[in-house]
């Protein structure tokens, strides 16, 4: 049994497969509307969610099956104190698929050992969002045609901001893949991540503050929001949440094939005035990640055969 925990979990022929069946589903949704008639997905989400649970929940439905589970810690027995391990023993007699979110790192890496279904890791605290990467992987590729050989642009919170983490992880595995890391000096990448998989892998990177600098050399500008919800002081929160700002003005200085990519929610790191330039994908992202959800979801399920 197969679980996705982390991007890495994927090997580059799977993370393919997931994404050319995701391309598929995306041009031919009718040929997968019964794909998952009779199977259950449980969505345990810990911690709030707008797209990726109801992505989920809509890639589910869209293949047929069925969607059962709860949106917020307090309405579940984790309020009572009922662990992880617990919770999936239940909810493994009752679906078919799990997708997990929890604010404790590694919460859905103990919810796998102890599971009988396959356990999506939906986001675990800042560590990891693998579904948020293969939304993002699907993408990319699906705009430029290549996850290789281009210069990729990361700005905002790049300390606490797990889909960062992730799409790092997953985009170093791509020959010729540059990555120009924008933030604030308290908001770079972690240590680890810098040392063991940028250093280590001898990858190309430059760490600086300067966003309107190298607009200029980016073929995808990913933006992230300052997450008010991983500080523990909110005057640090309020000094550093508008540091970038991706307003009409700075667009001009990209190039007119740059894609500018966003997990969301956006709070107001990206002015309203750019989503009108076609380079602006985030919200043609955010459907894109049901797609890739319906792809997995089969996958993990042995029915993309």
């Amino acid at each position: 049994m197969k679980h996705l925990i982390s991007p890495l979990d994927l090997s580059l022929q799977e993370l393919d497969h997931i994404l050319s069946l995701g391309q598929n589903i995306l041009q031919h949704p009718e040929q997968y509307a019964h794909v998952c008639d009779g199977k259950k997905l449980a969505t345990l989400f810990y911690e709030p969610s707008t797209r990726t649970r109801l992505s989920f929940e809509a890639a589910m439905l869209n293949l047929g099956g069925s969607v059962l589970g709860f949106s917020s810690a307090d309405s579940s027995s984790a309020s009572k104190g009922e662990s992880v391990a617990d919770t999936i023993r239940v909810i493994s007699s009752y679906a078919d698929i799990c997708a997990m979110r929890h604010p404790k790192e590694g919460a859905p890496t103990v919810a796998a050992m102890h599971s009988e279904i396959p356990v999506i890791n939906a986001g675990d605290g800042g560590h990891n969002h693998p579904t948020q990467t293969l939304t993002d992987l699907l993408t990319i590729k699906t705009l430029t045609g290549r996850l290789d050989h281009m210069t990729i642009g990361m700005c905002g919170d790049l300390k606490f901001g797990r889909t960062v983490h992730s799409l790092i992880n997953a985009m170093v595995r791509y020959p010729g893949v540059r990555f120009i890391l924008i933030s604030p000096d308290e908001l770079r990448i972690p240590d680890y991540l810098r040392q063991e998989v940028l250093i280590d892998g001898n990858i190309d990177f430059i760490e600086t503050n300067e966003l309107e600098k190298y607009m200029p050399e980016l073929d995808i500008l990913y933006m992230t929001r300052v997450q008010r919800e991983r500080f523990f002081n909110e005057e640090d929160y309020i000094r550093l949440k508008d540091s970038f700002i991706l307003d009409a003005q700075k667009m001009q200085y990209a190039k007119k094939d740059m894609y500018v990519l966003h997990p969301l929610p956006r709070v107001n790191e990206i002015a309203t005035e750019v989503d009108k330039d076609p380079r602006a994908v985030y919200f043609k992202q955010a459907k894109f990640g049901v797609y890739v959800r319906m792809a997995l979801i089969m996958t993990l399920l042995g029915l993309d055969k």
